[in-house]
């Protein structure tokens, strides 16, 4: 059987020949007329870097929720927030929760951790020896420190946590990154930090860049303790009035549905107490040229109520692994720079200011759905809006 190879253009293979042979490659081999893929107006010039073998695009229908009223430290005042979505109700459902936020005199938002991190595992011929390397690790920090922020202008090591397993050392190197999300650039000054301790320390030793201990794209509760990106929180108090106005239950209602969800919750030992912090992160993500992937860590959450004795209901999300961008990666392709730029977010110094406004939306998110199942609400609101078939 003669083998079917996806055309390639080795010199440039992202030249408008390049890019028409795979077209061609595919209309042969599947019949599909691939009629909107093979339509756009990005330049397939910008894509080295982003993806091999280019075709076409998936086009995402974008709809805009707000004004979102923030109250940051990076993130201050009235955001539109765009959504990328092929979910009806969603749009409709976070504005809903920001126009009642908004409302209330907008979110509070806090960033209170930074670091990304690489996660190599050390291996020996005993557990003695796995400590002494501990102990060597701790006297040579500043060496090793140095060593990693050789390959990275923007990086910089914090510190090093150790985690002892039989004979083996699990260590997680924990960076600050800039504006760029990290997973590259971890990776790359980890391999030059690993590479010194192999040749300077005195015994012998084994290593593997990465022990699967920082969990890339898996959600995990050791980055959901010592946080992976940012981990920030959002929160807001709402008067009682406000609530019955806005989502037409009582706070008493919300507060009570909330504990049984705690439950539900830690019964079904998920990632998170929410309701659906997957769903905003993820339209915000595909929006913005965010790694996609990252929402399987960046949807954990944290969430907190109280019903408070006047009838008033406190609330906040902590995102404690949210993994962001505003330089690097897909931020700069072109309807994503837009849409960060729509936000007030693209470049430098911008990305604690996009934690801050995705926080804020997940909380949005949280209070809508919640209150519309309370209300018994939701059923109907997705066949008003969720349906597009008769």
């Amino acid at each position: 059987m003669t083998e079917r190879k996806i055309p390639r253009d080795r010199d440039d293979d992202y030249s408008a020949r390049a890019i028409k042979a795979r077209q061609e490659f595919v209309r042969e081999q599947t019949g599909s007329a691939i009629e909107h893929v093979s339509s756009y107006t990005l330049d397939p010039g910008t894509l080295p870097g982003n993806v091999e073998h280019f075709l076409g695009v998936a086009q995402v229908p974008i709809g805009l929720a707000g004004p979102l009223l923030v109250n940051g430290e990076h993130a201050q005042g009235e955001f539109f927030v765009p959504l990328a979505t092929t979910e009806g109700t969603l749009v409709a459902s976070y504005n809903r929760g920001m126009k009642l936020m908004r409302a209330a005199g907008g979110v509070t938002t806090t960033v209170l951790d930074d670091r990304m991190q690489r996660a190599p595992v050390f291996s020996f011929d005993s557990a003695r020896d796995a400590r002494a390397f501990g102990e060597w690790l701790e006297e040579h920090f500043d060496e090793i420190a140095a060593a990693a922020q050789s390959t990275t202008t923007s990086g910089k090591l914090v510190d090093i946590q150790k985690f002892s397993v039989s004979k083996l050392l699990y260590t997680r190197f924990n960076y600050t990154t800039g504006d760029a999300a990290g997973q590259n650039m971890t990776g790359k000054a980890t391999f030059a930090a690993c590479s010194w301790i192999k040749q300077n320390y005195p015994g012998e030793l084994h290593f593997l860049l990465e022990g699967q201990f920082a969990t890339d794209k898996k959600t995990s509760v050791v980055n959901m303790l010592h946080t992976r990106g940012k981990r920030v929180v959002a929160e807001i108090t709402l008067p009682a009035a406000l609530v019955e106005e806005h989502l037409h239950v009582s706070t008493e209602r919300l507060y009570a549905a909330r504990m049984r969800g705690q439950l539900g919750a830690i019964m079904s030992v998920t990632n998170n107490n929410g309701n659906h912090s997957a769903n905003g992160i993820t339209a915000m993500f595909i929006a913005t040229g965010q790694d996609v992937a990252n929402v399987a860590e960046s949807s954990a959450l944290y969430g907190f109520s109280e019903l408070l004795p006047n009838g008033d209901f406190y609330a906040s999300v902590t995102l404690p692994s949210l993994i962001v961008a505003t330089y690097g990666g897909g931020t700069g392709l072109a309807t994503q720079r837009e849409c960060l730029e729509l936000l007030g977010c693209y470049g430098a110094g911008k990305v604690h200011k996009l934690a801050e406004i995705v926080a804020a939306t997940v909380l949005a998110g949280e209070f809508s759905l919640g209150a519309a199942v309370v209300a018994e609400e939701w059923v109907e609101a997705h066949d008003a809006y969720g349906r597009n078939r008769p």
